[in-house]
């Protein structure tokens, strides 16, 4: 019995020392594990911490553009006030129609403020071979107020107002402008400085306010499509710009043929000289030696001159 008290004490003993090795163990794994996870969880905190104050810069940076963003609808209303009246509309798309040509065109294609005998004056003309008119025209209140009805009656009531204000725009271009005895082509252009509004106009409902504006010869155009036409006009002014100097050199061709048809007139004519003159020379040179041949004859028998010396220039003066 004690022998077996003795071996189970030693058998205790030795678990609880097991025991304890076991614990610390756990308790180093668990430390360092513990130690990792703390790391994991700074440079987690760090990366949050990086994302926060990204996150607080981002928002600055929006603040500020919604502040830019405020200010220029304060710029577009205080604009929009401005163009209210319509004179100061009507000036504003003069502006925009002078800046777009001369972005697009060569100052001496295009001319502003063109007057016609009648006392009317064109906002512009562009100059091809003819006179084309281009007039601004802004009709802007009754588009608003169609884009802001509250039911389809009023839209329609002023869908009709707009309607007459571009018919009105588009009768007194054609009656003031398309001059073709004064220069003009058959056609003007009716510029409209808002995207908005040439697509009511030409892509409406029905197309009638389009297709009555073609009836009277006038073109609505906006920045876009006024700038595919410049475009093609540019091409063409280049197209006449060739041709004329296509001319300018056949008519220069023209001269210098003429020039070296004198010129070889003249040419022949001293070639016939130079001829006839050398003609002259080979008979004088004859002569020449004949005079030597018979003037040593001559020095050889002094006393008696022999007959032919009449025959030398000269010898009947003497």
């Amino acid at each position: 019995m004690l022998l077996s008290f003795a071996a189970f004490a030693v058998g205790a003993a030795w678990f609880l020392r097991r025991l304890r090795a076991e614990l610390a163990v756990l308790r180093s794994e668990a430390g360092a594990q513990l130690a990792e996870r703390n790391a994991d969880f700074d440079r987690r905190l760090e990366n949050t911490s990086q994302t926060a104050g990204e996150i607080h810069r981002r928002l600055g940076e929006l603040g500020r553009a919604n502040e830019e963003i405020l200010a220029r609808a304060n710029d577009l209303k205080r604009l929009e006030q401005a163009l209210r009246p319509p004179k100061a509309r009507g000036g504003f798309g003069e502006l925009l129609l002078e800046n777009l040509l001369r972005d697009r065109l060569p100052a001496t294609a295009f001319a502003l403020q063109h007057g016609f005998a009648g006392g009317e004056r064109v906002d512009a003309v562009i100059k091809v071979d003819r006179l084309v008119p281009i007039d601004s025209k802004f009709p802007l209140d009754n588009f608003e107020r169609m884009l802001g009805a509250e039911n389809d009656i009023e839209r329609q009531q002023f869908e009709k107002l707009f309607a007459r204000d571009v018919k009105a725009h588009v009768d007194a271009i054609g009656a003031k402008y398309i001059r073709p005895d004064e220069g003009t082509y058959d056609f003007a252009f009716m510029y409209l400085p808002s995207e908005a509004i040439y697509y009511e106009l030409a892509c409406g409902k029905t197309g009638a306010l389009l297709a009555y504006a073609h009836d009277k010869r006038v073109l609505p155009v906006s920045p876009t499509t006024l700038t595919a036409y410049l475009q093609v006009i540019v091409l063409g002014l280049k197209g006449l710009q060739i041709e004329q100097h296509a001319q300018e050199v056949m008519a220069y061709c023209s001269r210098l043929q003429s020039d070296f048809g004198k010129f070889k007139e003249d040419f022949e004519l001293v070639g016939t000289h130079v001829g006839r003159a050398q003609n002259k020379f080979m008979d004088a040179q004859k002569r020449l030696g004949r005079f030597e041949s018979k003037l040593e004859q001559a020095g050889e028998a002094p006393a008696e001159l022999p007959a032919e010396v009449h025959e030398l220039p000269g010898a009947d003066a003497a």
